[in-house]
C-alpha cells in the first residue's frame, strides 16, 4: 500500500513569524547574515562560506557570467549554467576567476592596423571601454598603445580610420613591469591619477592590466565574495552525463564549487557521480547535490558524500513538474523536515551539510521565512531574471519593459541531460515554460532592498545571526482569511494621479 505523510503539503504563504523579544544591541546594522556554503566538521570552520543566504540558479536565462560578477560583488553566489558545451561553460568560469584577480589578463585586444569600425565591434561584444593594441592583437603580444574611450570620438571620425592614428602610444603610457605588487600597482594608478595600468613583461609583452575601478569596487563593496586571490567566487553547475569531461575543465578554469543541476536527486546517478569525483579530488572538490524534498533523500545525498543539499522540486515559477507528473511537495513542508533531518544528522555525526532552499519564493518576506525554517542559504531563479545582469533580453511586452525567462525543462533550453532518461538528445515531453518576468533594473538595489527587509524581521525576532534566527524563529499557520487581513482591505488605494495638486 502507498505510503501516505500525516501533514498537507503546504507553502511559505501559509506561514507568519511571530516577533521575539529584542534588545537594543538587534539592529540591522548589527546583523551577520553570513552562512556556509559546504559542509564542515562540528568545531571547524567551512572552507566556502556566503556573505549573504544568496545564490543564483542554474538556468541559461539567469546565470551567466556578468550575473556572476555582480552578485559576487554583494556577498553571493552564481552557478554557471550547465546547458551549454564544457568549453563555452569553463570559459565563462575563466572569464569571472579573471575579472577580479587585482591582476586581470586582457580579452580585448586588436592591432594598429585595425580600425575604429573594428574597435566599436569589440567594445560592443565585450562591453571593455580599454582596448589593448597589440603587434599580432593578442593578449600577450608586445603592446604598442591603448585606446580608451577618451582617444575617440565617433560622431568625429570615419569608421576607416586606422586604430594606429589615435591610440595612446606604448612611449606615452605609464606601465609596469612585471613583478610588481597590487599594492605597488594601485599606488602608481594613484599616483599617476590614471583609471588604468598595463603590467608589462621584459620584452614589453602584455601581461595583465590593473584598474583603478577594483580598487574601488571593494572600498564600495565590503561584502565581496573573494578567494585568497581576491579574485570572485563563481560555482558551476554539472549533470550526471559527462561529468567525468565536464568537472576537470571546470577545475582547470577555476571553478570553487560545484553542483548537480538535476529535478530529481534521489537516485544512483547522482550517488555515482559524487563518488566519482570524491574518488578523483578528495575533498578539495566541493560539489552539491540534489534536489531532494524529504528526510530520506536527504540521508541519501548526505550519506553520497554531498557538500551540501538543495531541497525543492516543482516549485519554480517556470517549472511545471507538478502538474505534467504529480511529482513534488510544497516548498515550507519539505524544508522544514530536511531541516530537521540535518540536524539530527550533525548531531549523529558531528559533520554540518548545509541546506540550499530551492523555489517557491515569490515574496521577500518568504525569504526570510525559509532562512527561519532551516535553509542555511536559497537558490533563486526568476528574482535574478529581472535583473539588468541576466544574460536574457529586455523587452517590451503590451508598454512595459520584461525580461526573458525560461525553465530548463523547457524546449527552448532543450536540456535533455538534466531531464531525460532517453539520452537522445531530446526532451520526451517539457517540464519547464518560456515566459517573461517584470524587468526591475540592476541587482545591486534590488538585493539590498531584500536583504534589508531580511535583517529588520530578524530584529524583530531578537536575532543577529541566521543560527540565531532559526534558533528563536516562532512560526504560525495562516488561515485563508488571515492571509486577507494582511494586506491592505476595505480602502479605496489612491493612485499617484488622483492625489491633490499643491
Amino acid at each position: 500500500m502507498a505510503y501516505f505523510f500525516d501533514e498537507p503539503s503546504r507553502t511559505f504563504s501559509e506561514y507568519l513569524l511571530v516577533p521575539g523579544y529584542s534588545d537594543t544591541n538587534c539592529i540591522p546594522s548589527n546583523v551577520s547574515l553570513r552562512t556556509p556554503l559546504v559542509k564542515y566538521k562540528k568545531g571547524q570552520q567551512p572552507l566556502l562560506s556566503l556573505n549573504i543566504p544568496l545564490v543564483s540558479a542554474i538556468m541559461q536565462s539567469v546565470s551567466g557570467e556578468q550575473m556572476a560578477k555582480a552578485l559576487a560583488r554583494e556577498g553571493g553566489l552564481s552557478f554557471i549554467y550547465s546547458s551549454q558545451s564544457i568549453e563555452e561553460q569553463s570559459a565563462m568560469v575563466a572569464r569571472v576567476k579573471a575579472f577580479k584577480a587585482g591582476f586581470v589578463p586582457s580579452d580585448s585586444n586588436l592591432r594598429p592596423e585595425q580600425t575604429l569600425k573594428d574597435l566599436i565591434a569589440l567594445k560592443k561584444l565585450k562591453g571593455h571601454s580599454t582596448i589593448a593594441i597589440t603587434d599580432d592583437g593578442s593578449a600577450n603580444g608586445i603592446l604598442l598603445g591603448v585606446v580608451s574611450s577618451r582617444d575617440w570620438r565617433p560622431s568625429r571620425m570615419s569608421e576607416d580610420t586606422p586604430i594606429a592614428t589615435f591610440m595612446t602610444p606604448f612611449e606615452r603610457l605609464v606601465y609596469a613591469r612585471e613583478g610588481v605588487s597590487l599594492s605597488e600597482a594601485n599606488d602608481i594608478i594613484w599616483e599617476h591619477k590614471l583609471n588604468t595600468l598595463p603590467i608589462v613583461d621584459a620584452s614589453n609583452r602584455l601581461r595583465f592590466f590593473v584598474f583603478r575601478k577594483d580598487y574601488e569596487s571593494h572600498k564600495e563593496n565590503p561584502n565581496e565574495l573573494l578567494d585568497k586571490q581576491k579574485r570572485y567566487i563563481v560555482g558551476a553547475g554539472i549533470n550526471t552525463r559527462d561529468y567525468k569531461s565536464r568537472v576537470p575543465q571546470l577545475i582547470e578554469s577555476g571553478a570553487d564549487v560545484l553542483c548537480i543541476d538535476s529535478s530529481e536527486g534521489f537516485s544512483e546517478w547522482q550517488k555515482l557521480t559524487l563518488s566519482w569525483i570524491k574518488a578523483q579530488y578528495g575533498d578539495a572538490v566541493k560539489v552539491g547535490a540534489g534536489n531532494i524534498v524529504d528526510r530520506e533523500g536527504f540521508l541519501f545525498l548526505a550519506e553520497s558524500g554531498a557538500d551540501f543539499v538543495k531541497v525543492g522540486i516543482g516549485g519554480g515559477s517556470i517549472c511545471i513538474t507538478r502538474e505534467t507528473k504529480g511529482i513534488g511537495r510544497g516548498q515550507a513542508t519539505a524544508l522544514i523536515e530536511v531541516a530537521k533531518a540535518r540536524d539530527e544528522y550533525f548531531e549523529r555525526t558531528g559533520e554540518y551539510i548545509p541546506i540550499c532552499s530551492d523555489g517557491g519564493i515569490v515574496h521577500d518576506y518568504h525569504m526570510t521565512l525559509a532562512l527561519a525554517m532551516g535553509a542555511d542559504f536559497l537558490m533563486l531563479g526568476r528574482y535574478f531574471a529581472r535583473f539588468d545582469e541576466s544574460p536574457t533580453e529586455k523587452v517590451n511586452v503590451k508598454g512595459s519593459y520584461m525580461k526573458e525567462y525560461w525553465g530548463e525543462g523547457s524546449a527552448r533550453a532543450r536540456n535533455w541531460q538534466r531531464y531525460d532518461l532517453g539520452g537522445d538528445g531530446k526532451l520526451s515531453f517539457v517540464e519547464g515554460v518560456d515566459s517573461y518576468v517584470p524587468y526591475a533594473g540592476p541587482l545591486k538595489d534590488n538585493v539590498q532592498l531584500s536583504l534589508s527587509k531580511i535583517t529588520s524581521t530578524m530584529c524583530n525576532c531578537g536575532a543577529i545571526s541566521l543560527d540565531e534566527l532559526q534558533q528563536k524563529a516562532k512560526l504560525t499557520l495562516v488561515s485563508s482569511t488571515s492571509i486577507i487581513e494582511g494586506g491592505a482591505h476595505d480602502v479605496l488605494l489612491k493612485d499617484s494621479n488622483d492625489l491633490p495638486k499643491k
